[in-house]
Parts: C-alpha cells; sequence; structure tokens
C-alpha cells in the first residue's frame, strides 16, 4: 500500500485557562490542552492528525480564516 503524505495548514487559537493552555483549531472542532503555549500545539498537532485519520480533510481557503476581534457592549 502506497502511503501519500500532504501538509495542510489550520489555524489555531491559544488561550490561558487556569493552570493550562487550550488550543483549538478554528477550521474543525478539535482541541487539546498543555502546560505551556508549546505543548498545548504540540498535543493539538496530534490529536488532529488522529482527527484526520477518520475524518476527511475540510476545504480551506488559501487566504485562511480572517481573524477579527469583535468588541461588545454589556450592561454593568
Amino acid at each position: 500500500m502506497i502511503s501519500m503524505e500532504r501538509a495542510v495548514r489550520l489555524t489555531a487559537v491559544v488561550t490561558h485557562e487556569g493552570d493550562w493552555y487550550v488550543a483549538r483549531a478554528l477550521e474543525v472542532e478539535v482541541a487539546s490542552q498543555g502546560q505551556s503555549v508549546e505543548e498545548s500545539l504540540t498535543n493539538l498537532r496530534e490529536a488532529l492528525e488522529l482527527y484526520f485519520e477518520d475524518e476527511p480533510i475540510p476545504t480551506i481557503s488559501v487566504d485562511g480564516p480572517i481573524i477579527a476581534p469583535v468588541d461588545i457592549r454589556l450592561s454593568a
């Protein structure tokens, strides 16, 4: 059996939640955590590779997602 690999670039957002850094992929519902930013991204890479063993790779725009802040007003 011939194994073919291809590189896919996804976008991750990392947040600091309590004692953990949580890394989430924006294009699919996959997340992981670690004790540092680097560890959370390494764990996310591994989780994504496992996820895509059973799922089709999504169609991703060449430009990637648009990341923008959103300001809202909340009552005090």
